[in-house]
């Protein structure tokens, strides 16, 4: 298993979501309001690297979201790595092929289990020198700062479009501050996954109860 293989499964735990419409309130979560919850800068992208454009949605033999094309597009990870990724993902039962063969689909319960479980010793994360970047964990802006407290320093993933200073925190794969930008759903996840393969008792198992609550509904 590889860091971008536990990323592309929360993005489709993302789509999902998404297809559910519950993009205005994800997961039922307390949240900032939608103009709130970005913790960058968007004043210039035209120099991102890949397109973040978003397909239709759809789980029909018309749809290509689901498509390895469309998950390189929302990613940023290579085609070529898709297909490994979720081949790792189909032989480690981390995820399927949905019942009518149209798209891969996540095994929720085997996720959760890793990432509460495994993903601190397979992926660990520690905070590191001072940088700019965006929040990440529980004092993500996404989460409406439930946990921030005067002189606590935040984890960020370095990014010179941030908006926080903080120590720096290497995200599972070089292109989530770019994903996360055009997915909230995928902020929340990816912030929650970070409170927990980092560690820290209190902010690691406020973040377990809320990924149980997200990855159950």
């Amino acid at each position: 298993m590889k860091s971008q293989d536990v990323y592309l499964l929360l993005k489709l735990v993302s789509l999902s979501k998404q297809e559910q419409q519950e993009r205005d309130a994800p997961f039922g979560n307390k949240l900032t309001p939608l103009e709130a919850w970005r913790d960058w800068s968007d004043e210039d992208e035209s120099h991102e690297q890949f397109d973040l454009g978003f397909p239709s949605y759809g789980k029909g033999p018309d749809s290509d979201l689901y498509s390895v094309r469309s998950l390189s597009m929302l990613t940023g990870i290579s085609k070529s790595e898709i297909s490994n990724a979720l081949n790792r993902c189909y032989q480690s039962g981390l995820a399927k092929i949905s019942r009518d063969g149209a798209v891969p689909t996540v095994n929720t319960r085997a996720l959760r289990d890793f990432i509460i479980y495994g993903i601190r010793y397979v992926f660990p994360a520690k905070m590191q020198e001072m940088t700019r970047g965006i929040a990440t964990g529980l004092m993500a802006p996404v989460f409406g700062g439930e946990l921030r407290s005067a002189g606590q320093q935040i984890p960020v993933w370095p990014d010179p479009r941030g908006n926080t200073s903080g120590l720096a925190v290497e995200p599972l794969f070089k292109t989530v501050t770019m994903a996360v930008r055009k997915d909230r759903n995928l902020y929340i996840l990816l912030a929650l996954v970070d409170s927990i393969r980092l560690g820290l008792p209190r902010e690691r198992n406020l973040a377990i109860k809320k990924l149980e609550d997200v990855l159950r509904d």
